[in-house]
């Protein structure tokens, strides 16, 4: 089957979004766009500081990015990796997002141990350990407004909507003082740690990649919207330039098709 890709989401500028067969081609999308984002970061700046997601959609895209071709095409001693998000969970937990990371790419490519970055979910202060990420992202360059900027942040998306650890109802969503914070989701009855909204606006490229038909109703709310719905925290994001959702045909299945440009 061809590749279906969809350039513009209608009413919504400030997206665009691109459609793939499915979850296997939409992964071989972001590895390419992963490795373009990488060399240009590291032509520029002689860096790349990239921010992963934990999910199943990411772990694809994890998984290609460790092996041959792209692994050749990455430049990894020169990466520099965070996190959007993680439980408050130990480094072993099978819902780690750090171990997942770890075993389907960061175990598979050289990057230098100092510079992969985790979020300590495991500590016993989870807002110490969040307050101690934030000053992680000391080394970073900062935007005019003084927030850290990532090169390439890669975020997934809940079925209620919800991305890194930005869940509906949740007091994170206000904050605008600190680009990590911590959070207790009441339904999951747990702590998050997780990068804020003024960081993941702030980032140069910015992915939310999507699969699967349980998030088509969702997506489709937040395409045809003419702005943010407060119920779906993924739509509150606004980065400079456009936000680029990656999306199988599952997920898009009610988007009408838009001029392509």
């Amino acid at each position: 089957m061809p590749e279906l890709m969809i350039t513009e989401a209608l009413h919504m500028p400030r997206y665009r979004y691109q459609v793939y067969p499915d979850a296997d081609a939409l992964a071989e999308a972001a590895a390419r766009d992963f490795v373009a984002a990488a060399r240009s970061a590291i032509r520029e700046h002689g860096v790349f500081f990239v921010a992963l997601a934990g999910g199943s959609t990411p772990r694809a895209l994890y998984t290609l990015l460790a092996a041959p071709p792209y692994r050749e095409q990455v430049d990894w001693l020169r990466v520099q990796v965070f996190f959007g998000d993680e439980r408050c969970v130990g480094p072993e937990d099978a819902q780690s997002n750090f171990r997942m990371a770890r075993e389907a790419l960061l175990a598979h490519v050289p990057v230098p141990a100092e510079q992969i970055h985790r979020m300590q979910g495991d500590a016993a202060d989870v807002r110490e350990a969040a307050r101690r990420y934030a000053a992680e992202l000391a080394i970073l360059p900062s935007t005019a407004e003084g927030w850290p900027r990532f090169d390439f942040v890669l975020l997934g998306m809940g079925e209620d909507g919800h991305t890194a650890s930005l869940f509906p109802g949740t007091a994170i969503l206000e904050e605008r003082s600190v680009p990590v914070a911590a959070v207790h989701v009441d339904k999951l009855a747990a702590w998050r740690i997780s990068l804020t909204l003024p960081v993941l606006d702030a980032a140069a490229r910015v992915r939310v990649l999507v699969a699967g038909a349980g998030k088509r109703g969702v997506v489709s709310e937040i395409m045809g919207a003419d702005g943010p719905l407060e119920k779906y925290p993924v739509s509150w994001l606004k980065p400079r330039p456009t936000l680029i959702w990656y999306m199988d045909v599952a997920v898009a299945a009610d988007l009408a098709p838009a001029a392509e440009k």
